[in-house]
């Protein structure tokens, strides 16, 4: 048996990319995946997918910047599977539209990015926290960025948010035996990167990678599995980096 087998793991933003992989990972390995996403007909997709394998699912729509919506979501999770496991906060807003100068953006625009790219983190770990306490091996995996390690754009800053939130939640929460990790992406080639970047952007990407290799979702997915598992027990506080090299810093 799967050491997640039988647990529940709530994915935001899972209705596709790399929060409809977690969820088809876990899911396959036998937890229950609650997808939890603003495109209630993308989650729903991507649950009975897991439905369709075998697998267990829930689609519950969900606007992470909205408290009173992931309040309830939460209270459904916790009616209907008796608590939370794992929270992956994935949820994000990363067109490279964000990727702009912050007076570019403007207000309107800024506001929506870190409602949803920070306060999402934390209105959905302060809402998920009484449903993980006493749980064998809780734990809360973000999605912070490579873009997270450099100096520019609107969307940087946000997840470099993420990357502090990552450390102080792990000291706030540690007590309570939930541990907090991230994942900082480099480039991946998933269907939205095709879309939105053009070659010669990926091109000059790659080639401030030290591997010469092109990232996929599965090694996203392979750090999340070993970040929420018991192999990671003594981890806590700590941004993966998964980027080639491409964000190695000091």
């Amino acid at each position: 048996m799967s050491e997640y087998e039988g647990r529940v793991a709530v994915i935001t933003g899972a209705g596709r990319g790399f929060g409809k992989a977690f969820a088809i990972a876990l899911a396959d390995r036998g937890a229950h995946a609650v997808i939890a996403d603003i495109d209630d007909a993308a989650g729903e997709e991507a649950a009975s997918r897991i439905r369709a394998a075998g697998g267990r699912a829930t689609a519950i729509a969900c606007d992470v910047a909205d408290e009173n919506q992931v309040e309830a979501m939460v209270a459904e999770v916790v009616r209907d599977l008796g608590g939370i496991d794992i929270l992956i906060n994935n949820a994000g807003l990363h067109s490279a539209a964000y990727s702009e100068p912050m007076m570019k953006l403007g207000l309107p625009k800024l506001r929506r990015l870190f409602d949803v790219n920070v306060m999402g983190i934390i209105i959905c770990t302060m809402a998920a926290r009484s449903a993980m306490l006493g749980r064998p091996g809780a734990c809360i995996l973000n999605i912070s960025s490579s873009a997270a390690y450099s100096s520019g754009g609107a969307y940087g800053v946000s997840k470099l948010a993420v990357r502090g939130l990552t450390m102080a939640w792990a000291r706030e929460l540690g007590p309570d035996g939930i541990r907090v990790n991230a994942v900082a992406p480099g480039l991946h080639l998933t269907d939205t990167i095709r879309a939105e970047l053009s070659p010669q952007t990926l091109a000059a990407v790659k080639a401030q990678q030290i591997l010469p290799l092109d990232g996929t979702e599965d090694d996203i997915v392979d750090a999340m599995l070993y970040l929420c598992s018991d192999s990671a027990r003594f981890i806590t506080g700590e941004t993966l980096r998964v980027s080639a090299g491409f964000a190695l810093s000091i």
